[in-house]
């Protein structure tokens, strides 16, 4: 038994892992070298002090909600949040935790993903800046060959008006000539370019034929374990539409985003219930998507709901990265995007596409 108890304390004090107990009353009752290491306190100072004073401040309210559902015997896991070493230095987590209710006792394992976290945010800072330079480009491009074609029709125009039978001179009847030709040329250029612009937005979005039932199939099937363990419904009416023409791969980040964002921010306690539709309304097609979640203020919110890295709730896994992805990719199907909300009552989602 000794020996065993030797080797356990072997691979507690050598795994690169932060390794440690807590009691239920909020105190590290063990913890390894690495936590030691990775915080920078002394391990008097470790045992001495509630857990909650390591926690980064924005991460405290977060954390002690999931700690109660923790202490409810709810195991935790891929749970990631920040803790603040003694030198200042802001440390991401992930936590997988496990409580033993009879010893009191909460047994936790956390790996170091700093790193993770800082080439995500440069990815997504990445991402967002290349967005937003193909859109420019692709709207400086619309508009110049939009705006010239318009004075180039109208100097077209005037020469038609001119009365070329007051005109001797050939010289400048020729110089007319040549000025007409360098108009007519200019406007052919400028509707190819117009074209080129509308077929290569085309080639970068292609669109199919979309089975919406294939959409929440397989985004259910790559989440089932979230829909599990959150015990979420998800009803769906496509009757009346079946199948729209769209991007299958926009449309499914549509549907995933919005789908996790429902669980996300679910009710404490409560399961979500998840209801997508699509209709035809006019020549669009309306897709809806309804929640009885936490729901916002749609007043405090403003304009900054589908902006970058803009997180309303203090949830686990809230990057501000979802309903900016959506966003985008609706705009980008040539669609728009309505949300009606309110705190405790739900959110839905309209989106507008071309039929």
């Amino acid at each position: 038994m000794d020996s065993a108890s030797s080797q356990y304390d072997i691979f507690f004090n050598l795994t690169s892992d932060l390794v440690c107990i807590a009691g239920f009353d909020g105190y590290f009752k063990k913890v390894n070298p690495a936590v030691q290491e990775v915080l920078g306190y002394s391990y008097e100072e470790l045992y001495t002090t509630p857990i909650s004073h390591f926690i980064f401040h924005d991460d405290k309210e977060l954390t002690a909600g999931v700690r109660r559902e923790l202490l409810k015997s709810t195991p935790l896991s891929n749970f990631e949040n920040r803790y603040v070493s003694k030198s200042g230095e802001t440390v991401w987590l992930s936590w997988t935790s496990h409580p033993v209710e009879d010893s009191q006792l909460v047994f936790a394992i956390a790996k170091v993903i700093t790193q993770k976290k800082e080439l995500e945010a440069d990815r997504n800072t990445l991402l967002t800046n290349l967005t937003e330079i193909n859109k420019d480009l692709r709207h400086i491009g619309h508009m110049t060959s939009h705006d010239l074609r318009s004075p180039v029709n109208n100097l077209l125009s005037i020469y038609e008006l001119i009365d070329f039978s007051k005109i001797t001179d050939s010289d400048t009847l020729e110089l007319m000539d040549a000025f007409k030709m360098c108009c007519e040329d200019l406007r052919e250029k400028l509707n190819f370019y117009s074209k080129e612009l509308r077929d290569k937005q085309s080639l970068f979005i292609p669109m199919h034929e979309v089975d919406l039932k294939k959409i929440v199939k397989n985004v259910t099937k790559s989440i089932g374990t979230l829909l599990k363990n959150s015990a979420a419904t998800i009803k769906t009416d496509f009757k009346e539409v079946p199948i729209i023409k769209s991007n299958p791969n926009y449309l499914e980040s549509v549907f995933l985003n919005l789908i996790t964002n429902s669980i996300k921010y679910k009710k404490p306690g409560l399961a979500p219930i998840i209801s997508i539709s699509a209709k035809q309304v006019e020549d669009k097609i309306e897709l809806s998507f309804t929640d009885n979640g936490l729901g916002f203020d749609l007043e405090k919110v403003g304009n900054k709901l589908f902006g970058f890295q803009q997180s309303f709730h203090s949830k686990k896994d809230s990057t501000g990265i979802g309903l900016y992805l959506v966003y985008n990719h609706v705009t980008g199907l040539g669609g728009t995007i309505e949300v009606e909300s309110a705190p405790a009552e739900g959110t839905t989602f309209r989106i507008s596409l071309n039929a």
